[in-house]
């Protein structure tokens, strides 16, 4: 193990994977051909939702995603401070204001009560929406998100980009696959090459809303529609209905997400195992992320905290482990920062992040690997 460099994530690229691509780049479409319609209906019936856009990243969803679910300039959306920026960015573009509430401190989840409490500490109709997160691979009560939300008339995006073939079980003890569409407005979800699905870029919106739906398929295409094409139009017709985007994915890519999707079930399960091993190794000794009962988490990361943060995560390096840091919370940024958001009480989110690291996950992550994780991680623990 003494020259293996070990990440805290890996794509898997098989020779399946491999084969498919060079098929697409040997037929007739590069871009807007039949494989993006075969991978959104894949990905579709996988969640369970009625509708799946793909789009060129899970940052254009977003993006997206909160305009067609009728986000605009000085609206006020709730999310989480323990989160990738896009999360809260998206809501930066359209000119929205951010508010951040604070998380759960065993499950790193946003918590539902302080959200409560944010919503209510302002009058009726202050916010617009609320964008809980499935950190980790960790899926949100999304039942419970939708009653607030449902009180105070919010929509509620849910940004899955961790957590594809994750679910939690609602209180009629139905299991709900995160990104289904039953509980969210719409949900998004990544395939950055560190997480489940690689197509070295890419991401997908859910729903189960044809209105929303039809409003994905117009900005993810310049807002430019042929449906108004009549017998006096050639094939040439299109209107440019709205202000849209180009945020495509190829068709090489969505051949590549097609195979790796075919093999999620087996990843999440491998990751399971992978984090139950951790556990089992750090009972009692560290603490890391709850699960509640009858969820899956879908473990994109496996994360403990540590009083020496910066020491452990010198001390792996140096022994050729790469883990990182997820996440710097957001409302301490230099950009959020600046517009006032530093001064949020937000201790949860704060005491998390002085202490959070993420060890190596990922399915072709070994056990002779892990194990010397473990030991390394244990050495510096014990001193």
């Amino acid at each position: 193990m003494a020259n293996k460099v070990i990440p805290y994530g890996r794509q898997n690229i098989t020779q399946e994977d491999i084969q498919t691509v060079i098929e697409t780049l040997q037929s007739d479409f590069l871009t807007q051909g039949p494989k993006i319609k075969e991978f959104e209906e894949h990905f579709a019936n996988y969640v369970g939702s009625n509708y799946a856009v793909a789009v060129n990243n899970a940052t254009a969803g977003l993006h997206i995603a909160v305009m067609a679910l009728g986000l605009k300039k000085g609206d006020r959306v709730i999310t989480t401070p323990i989160t990738f920026a896009a999360s809260a960015n998206c809501v930066r573009f359209v000119d929205g204001e951010v508010w951040f509430a604070d998380i759960d401190r065993d499950s790193y989840l946003l918590s539902l009560e302080k959200t409560r409490e944010l919503i209510e500490s302002k009058p009726k109709g202050f916010f617009k929406g609320i964008i809980p997160v499935d950190f980790a691979g960790l899926p949100v009560n999304l039942e419970a998100f939708r009653e607030l939300a449902n009180e105070h008339g919010l929509w509620l995006l849910e940004d899955a980009c961790h957590a594809p073939g994750g679910h939690f079980t609602d209180s009629k003890n139905v299991v709900q696959r995160c990104g289904n569409g039953n509980y969210a407005d719409a949900a998004v979800f990544s395939f950055h090459p560190v997480k489940h699905i690689a197509c070295g870029e890419g991401g997908m919106v859910t729903t189960n809303s044809e209105a929303v739906y039809k409003k994905l398929l117009l900005l993810r295409s310049h807002g430019i529609s042929k449906e108004n094409m009549s017998e006096n139009h050639g094939g040439w017709f299109y209107e440019m209905q709205t202000l849209g985007f180009n945020y495509r994915l190829t068709d090489f890519q969505a051949a590549l997400g097609i195979t790796q999707l075919g093999r999620n079930e087996d990843g999440v399960a491998r990751r399971n195992e992978i984090a139950k091993k951790y556990k089992s190794a750090f009972e009692g000794k560290l603490n890391y992320q709850s699960l509640p009962e009858n969820n899956l988490n879908a473990h994109h990361l496996f994360v403990v905290e540590v009083e020496n943060r910066k020491g452990l995560y010198d001390y792996l390096q140096q022994n050729k482990i790469f883990a990182q840091i997820h996440y710097i919370p957001v409302h301490q940024l230099p950009y959020y920062a600046t517009i006032g958001y530093q001064a949020a009480d937000l201790k949860h989110a704060e005491d998390y992040y002085s202490k959070c690291i993420s060890l190596p996950m990922y399915p072709t992550l070994t056990d002779e690997e892990q194990n010397f994780v473990i030991s390394n991680v244990l050495e510096f623990v014990n001193g």
